[in-house]
Formats: C-alpha cells, structure tokens, sequence
C-alpha cells in the first residue's frame, strides 16, 4: 500500500508541533541543574554581599551623616562634600595623586615589560632572575618603605646619594625637596610592585609564537623591531589590563606618602589617600572621610569606564 506524499507531509508537520508544544526532558534537566547550582551558590552570594556590598551601602549612607562611630548618626546631607570643597588643601592633593599617577606610568609601565623581555631572552639564570625581580614584592610594604627611607637619607651616608657619589653627583635632599620628594615615592612603588608585573609579562611571552621570532630573523629583524612588531602586538591585551591596574592602584596610593614623608615637605605628597585617613583618624570627621572616599569611587569607576571604551577596539585588533 502506498502513501501519497501529503498525508506523509502533514504527519511529519503534526509530529513537529507535537515535539515543539512539549518542553524536552533535556530542557526541564537543564533548568533544574541550573536552581540547583543557584541554591548551592546563594550561601555564598549572601556572605559575600553581607561583607562586599553591604558595608559599600553603609559608607555610601555615612557620607550624608555626621558620626563618631559611638553615637547615633546625625543626618546633615550635603554638608560633608561642602567642609570638603571648602578645603584649600583637597586640589593639591587631587594634582598630587595626578602627577603620581603620570610618573608611575611613565616610570613603572615600561621597566616591567622591558624586563620581562630581557629574561625571556637569558639562556642561563632566568630562575634566579625571576626570583630576584619578584623578591621585593615578598617583603612587607612598611619594611620596604623604611629601609628606603633610610636609602634616602639626604647627607652623603645616604646608599642613594653614595652610589651617585661614584659617577660625581649629589648628593640630594630626596624627601626634604618638594621637587624631588614624589619621583622619590614613585621609585619606591615601582620597585615594589615591578615583581608582579614582570611575572605576567613573562607568562604572556611565554603565548608568543617562536615561529614568528625565527620568520623575523630570517628576514633580518633587529631586537627593536621583533619588539615593536611581534611582541608588543602579541601582549597588547595584557599590557592594557595591567596599565589599567596601575592606573587604578596610583590613584590610590597610600602607604609611601604616609611612612616616608607624611604628606611633606609643604604638602608635596599629600594625596588624597593620605586626607582620607587624616580626616578620618586624626580629626575624626568619618563622615567627610566617607564624603571623599565616595568622590575617589566614582572618580575610579569613570575613568575605568572611559578607559575600557577607549581600549576596547585596540584589544581585539
């Protein structure tokens, strides 16, 4: 017996819609497997709101309170951000965390990343080379910090001014010089946070195709131009990322003003970190800490945002 073509036609379609108007086992599966790892993960989502997100809304409530933490809050709005405009000292500090920013770009972007390129070429010793470059990141910032401080020291004794003593300069009042007290800062930083940074160049070079490097000799590329036209193109992702942490972590430099000069000599380190924890612990003002701190956060998500539309073509070219 023959089937005419239509009826086969429409029992396939019936069988279609009668597949389409019943959900699948496997779709019912999925949504239970995913309520499953939801519940599973909503403990730790609690915690991690209650510790992260909550104390966030707290402060960002603080900032329109006036409170020394042991009496109950008083609300007073705005008044906060007007004590904080109102203080002559709040644009030195804002120019100051700029020009710590400009100088540790200009000074710790680039040493990380020609580093990591001269040990990647070592053929002997990159072991002892890494473990040297990442060895000032082990020890605590406050320790580094002092024993530069002592580094610094402005008189001849100095290890500073003695070593540029043997090629006949110096010596300089490093930190008692209003000119020379922030690149002193910026050197610290560098040297302190360069470790990290090395290793993730090396671990991104690491990616790079040594066909490329061998395509490059043949043709007779230079050292220079196997950087400039293999490496740099091939870490260009990586070196966005960590300039953007940099970034992020300048404008928020703390520890350096605060042990080696105080904020001085005449302001010339104060940063807006440093006002922070003055208004905060020495005037106990929280509420116009909390005030500036909220100012920093949007000032940081703006220029994060800015900073990723910018990049983003250049990322994926």
């Amino acid at each position: 017996m023959t089937i005419a073509p239509e009826r086969l036609r429409g029992s396939a379609s019936q069988g279609r819609a009668a597949q389409a108007a019943s959900p699948p086992r496997r779709t019912r599966r999925g949504r239970s497997t995913a309520l499953a790892g939801l519940l599973f993960l909503l403990p730790s989502l609690l915690i991690f709101g209650y510790f992260a997100w909550w104390p966030v809304a707290q402060s960002f409530m603080l900032a329109f309170q006036q409170t020394n933490l042991v009496e109950p809050a008083e609300w007073v709005g705005l008044r906060n951000f007007e004590i904080l405009f109102a203080d002559p000292l709040l644009g030195r500090a804002a120019l100051n965390t700029l020009w710590f920013t400009l100088l540790s770009l200009a000074i710790g972007l680039p040493i990380p990343l020609l580093c990591a390129v001269l040990m990647s070429e070592l053929r002997r010793g990159g072991t002892l080379a890494r473990i040297l470059a990442y060895l000032p990141v082990v020890v605590p910032p406050v320790v580094a910090v002092l024993l530069w401080k002592v580094f610094f020291n402005p008189g001849e004794s100095g290890v500073v001014n003695a070593l540029l003593g043997l090629v006949g300069l110096g010596p300089f009042p490093w930190l008692q010089s209003a000119d020379l007290a922030m690149p002193s800062l910026v050197i610290v930083a560098t040297w302190s946070g360069a470790g990290t940074a090395i290793l993730i160049y090396l671990a991104a070079l690491i990616g790079v195709s040594t066909e490329l490097y061998e395509a490059a000799e043949l043709d007779g590329a230079s050292v220079w131009q196997r950087v400039r036209h293999i490496t740099l193109p091939q870490m260009r992702g990586v070196i966005l990322v960590l300039l953007l942490l940099q970034i992020i972590g300048a404008i928020q430099v703390f520890t350096e003003p605060y042990v080696m000069t105080d904020g001085g000599p005449a302001n010339a380190t104060v940063t807006i970190l440093l006002m922070i924890y003055r208004y905060a612990f020495l005037f106990g003002n929280y509420g116009v800490a909390t005030a500036l701190s909220l100012l920093l956060a949007v000032v940081l998500v703006v220029v994060s945002a800015v900073y990723l539309r910018l990049t983003r073509s250049w990322s994926t070219r």
